[in-house]
């Protein structure tokens, strides 16, 4: 059962960004980032608040860099399809089963990112997940 509302239209749109953003992280690689996606649109915190949706979620003003690149515009395949169904039907991964950002740095993950701490790393990809302090809402939707 799906843990956000979602349309065709949603799926395909989550697809490209899974793809766009860590096609080269392979499958779990685009399950995290879905992860993260999801879990910006149930938290409701942070820099996250009042997103309701797939598109107000991945077209959020600099939340993903992906949606300047042209590679994002690509139709959707059946494979990311499929990740991100797994995704809005709450299959959740470790580093990002918390996590509301991540980061790809030329080197070492950052020991903070947005004031908030590591939580693990996967491939090249750092995971960052709120303080309760900052965002108790999160630990709350699972």
């Amino acid at each position: 059962m799906a843990v956000v509302k979602a349309t065709d239209s949603d799926i395909a749109l989550l697809a490209r960004l899974l793809r766009a953003e860590a096609e080269g992280e392979g499958v779990l690689g685009m399950m995290l980032v879905g992860n993260v996606g999801i879990n910006r649109i149930r938290a409701n915190c942070s820099d996250f608040q009042g997103l309701r949706t797939i598109p107000q979620m991945i077209y959020q003003p600099h939340a993903f860099e992906a949606v300047i690149h042209g590679y994002f515009y690509q139709r959707a395949r059946e494979r990311e399809k499929t990740l991100a169904r797994r995704a809005i039907n709450g299959e959740y991964h470790w580093p990002a089963k918390y996590s509301l950002w991540y980061f790809k740095p030329p080197g070492d993950c950052l020991q903070q990112w947005y004031n908030q701490p590591l939580v693990g790393r996967y491939k090249l990809h750092c995971f960052y997940e709120p303080t309760a302090e900052t965002c108790q809402n999160v630990y709350n939707t699972f």
